[in-house]
């Protein structure tokens, strides 16, 4: 019988270290993005993340720009829909 991997595993030295390895591209991503922002202001939304992206090679790069792009929508709509705690808008009234 041929043996299936599961999704859990005991860890290896090598597993651990390219886990590092993914959290440290994670911590650089993470830089990028802040520094793009801070210098783009107001456009820091969009060209933070497309430049971390770009910066970071291979599918490391593409995954950051891509969830990027969908944690904009994402967070966007859900940030616009919020309601205070009594139940009211946060918008104001027109």
């Amino acid at each position: 019988m041929g043996e299936s991997k599961g999704l859990v595993a005991v860890p290896t030295m090598k597993g651990i270290g390219s886990s590092f390895k993914d959290f440290g591209v994670g911590l650089l991503g993470g830089v990028l993005f802040l520094i793009a922002y801070s210098l783009f202001g107001g456009w820091g939304i969009l060209a933070a993340p497309l430049l971390a992206g770009s910066m970071i090679k291979g599918s490391r790069g593409e995954t950051m720009a891509l969830m990027a792009g969908f944690m904009l929508i994402a967070l966007g709509v859900m940030g616009g829909n919020s309601t205070s705690s009594n139940g009211t808008s946060s918008r104001g009234v027109m």
